[in-house]
């Protein structure tokens, strides 16, 4: 089977066994050896060693006979599988802690916002809250650009230090667009430094036409910088004084807040639940009160 990546950091073993686990769909609780291999378009040997893998690790478990062997075995999932999605899950809730103060910026500023997060060198969006206005660039949740030309981005590559910001921003972009601003190193290096120094950052059509925006960090409990959140209008109806002296107040309140709150989540007391659907367990952070975080 071919490498779906020439690079010599991608594991095409660790890609192969996802696909493994991604085999086992809506409707298909227990598969056969072959029924898997065909799914994951895998040699049948390949699958095989993966479903043993996954076995030994505990998040596959043998039904109905000796499946590497025999033509009446299957294979299922365990519940813990469940352990891989749990960090998504957590994180998610946070978002749902958010989303109540970015509404109420929204409903301030009549400007949409969004909450992102670095990923190489693009931003993804995990969190949006949006106006209906004509714009360059649609965003929805998953919405990759390129972090130096926005300003969700220079917020997160700033919180860096700045060997390691000019380390991610080596990495090629996967968003698929090209963007007007192409700065060299020095004026990456001059740009996070003023955006340290004053805490927020500003972007001003150097994504894309009519595209402006201003951004400031969003933080942990410990304080580190974990998110970022803007607000984004679009130029020719938001002038620049606008988008400093009015939204920009509002959104590092709006910040603080969701910071506040983040912090709160952070250190309520948790318990660990045990789900014993087909006899695993799965940990699941709740509240003292015994509620969802």
């Amino acid at each position: 089977m071919a490498r779906r990546d020439d690079s010599p950091d991608f594991i095409e073993a660790i890609a192969r066994g996802l696909d493994v686990i991604r085999a086992f769909g809506p409707g298909q609780p227990v598969m056969s050896l072959a029924g898997v291999a065909a799914a994951s378009d895998l040699p049948r040997p390949t699958a095989r060693r993966i479903l043993l893998t996954l076995e030994q690790l505990g998040y596959v478990r043998v039904v109905g006979g000796q499946a590497g062997g025999q033509s009446g075995g299957g294979y299922e999932l365990t519940p813990r599988v469940l352990d891989l999605g749990m960090s998504y899950v957590l994180s998610r809730g946070l978002w749902e802690v958010a989303r109540p103060h970015m509404e109420a910026l929204v409903a301030q500023t009549r400007e949409s916002t969004s909450i992102a997060q670095l990923d190489g060198s693009d931003i993804v969006y995990v969190a949006r809250v949006a106006v209906p206005k004509i714009v360059t660039l649609a965003v929805t949740i998953g919405t990759r650009f390129p972090a130096m030309q926005t300003s969700l981005g220079k917020v997160l590559l700033a919180a860096l230090p700045l060997a390691e910001a000019e380390r991610v921003l080596a990495e090629p972009s996967r968003s698929g667009i090209t963007t007007r601003w192409q700065p060299d190193a020095a004026e990456r290096a001059a740009a996070l430094r003023e955006v340290r120094a004053r805490g927020w950052a500003l972007t001003d059509e150097q994504l894309a036409p009519g595209i402006r925006s201003v951004a400031v960090p969003l933080r942990d409990g410990e304080g580190r910088v974990i998110a970022a959140i803007n607000v984004n209008s679009h130029a020719a109806e938001t002038p620049l004084d606008v988008l400093m002296s009015r939204h920009l107040p509002l959104l590092l309140q709006t910040a603080g807040a969701i910071s506040a709150d983040w912090a709160a989540c952070q250190s309520a007391p948790q318990v660990t639940v045990a789900g014993t659907a087909g006899g695993g367990t799965v940990g699941s952070p709740v509240t003292a009160a015994g509620e969802p975080s």
